[in-house]
C-alpha cells in the first residue's frame, strides 16, 4: 500500500490503521476461547488471566480507534466516503467491546454453567471466533481494493469472503439456539438470577459473531458504492 496511488496522494494510508484495529479486535475476541474453557473447568486463576488479556487487547483496540478517527483523511478524492470507513471502524470496535463485556459478566458472577451446556457453548464460542477471523481476513483485502479502485477480480474475491462470513454467522445463530435449549432443560435446577445472567452471557457471545458479520456488511456497502 505504501507505493499505491492513494498513499502517495494523501501521505497516510486510510486502510492500514483499520487493518491494525481489526487485528487487535480479533485478537481480543480469540481470547474468549481460553477464557470460557477456564470458566467451564472452574479454573478462575486461568479465567482471570484470560480476562486480563481481553481487557488489554480491548484497550489497545480503543487506542487504535482514536488514532484512526484523528488521522483518517477527509478528502473528496478518496475512493470511498470517510463516513463509511468510520462506520466500519465502529463495528470492528464492537467486536472487542462485546468480548470484554462477555468476560466481565461471566467472571464477575463466577458463572457455573451446567455440564450439559459446556460442549455446545464452546462450539458457539469457537464459531463466533471463526466469524471474527473471516471478518479480519476480509478487511485485510481493503488495501487491494484501494489499489484496484474497487474493481475487477478483487471485488469478486471479497464478495466471496463476505458470503462465507454470512454462512459462518448463520452457524452461530443455530448454535446459540442450541445453547439456549440446553440451558432451558436445566434452568429449573439453577438459581433464577444465575439463569438470567447466563442467558445474557450467551446473547453477548452470539453478538461477537453478529458484529463480525456486520463488518462484512459494511464492506459490502463499500463495494456497492
Amino acid at each position: 500500500m505504501a507505493n499505491s496511488f492513494i498513499a502517495n496522494l494523501f501521505g497516510r494510508s486510510p486502510v492500514r490503521p483499520l487493518q491494525k484495529h481489526i487485528q487487535e479486535a480479533a485478537a481480543c475476541a480469540r481470547e474468549l476461547v481460553p477464557f470460557i474453557e477456564a470458566v467451564l473447568r472452574s479454573d478462575w486463576d486461568a479465567a482471570s488471566a484470560a480476562r486480563g488479556r481481553i481487557v488489554a487487547r480491548e484497550q489497545s483496540a480503543d487506542d487504535l480507534k482514536k488514532d484512526v478517527r484523528l488521522n483518517l483523511p477527509d478528502n473528496l478524492w478518496m475512493p470511498v466516503a470517510r463516513a463509511d470507513l468510520l462506520d466500519l471502524l465502529m463495528i470492528q470496535d464492537r467486536v472487542a467491546n462485546t468480548a470484554k463485556d462477555v468476560s466481565g459478566i461471566v467472571i464477575g458472577r463466577r458463572m457455573a454453567f451446567p455440564p450439559e451446556v459446556g460442549d455446545v457453548l464452546m462450539k458457539l464460542v469457537r464459531r463466533c471466533v471463526d466469524a471474527v477471523d473471516q471478518a479480519e481476513r476480509s478487511v485485510h483485502e481493503l488495501d487491494e481494493l484501494f489499489e484496484t479502485g474497487f474493481r475487477g477480480a478483487e471485488v469478486e474475491l471479497v464478495e466471496e469472503m463476505i458470503s462465507q462470513l454470512d454462512a459462518i454467522e448463520d452457524d452461530t445463530d443455530q448454535l446459540q439456539a442450541e445453547v439456549r435449549a440446553a440451558l432451558f432443560v436445566r434452568e429449573k435446577d439453577l438459581p433464577p438470577v444465575d439463569v438470567v445472567f447466563m442467558y445474557q452471557a450467551i446473547e453477548w457471545i452470539g453478538e461477537v459473531g453478529d458484529y463480525a458479520q456486520r463488518v462484512g456488511s459494511r464492506l459490502q456497502r463499500l463495494l456497492a458504492r
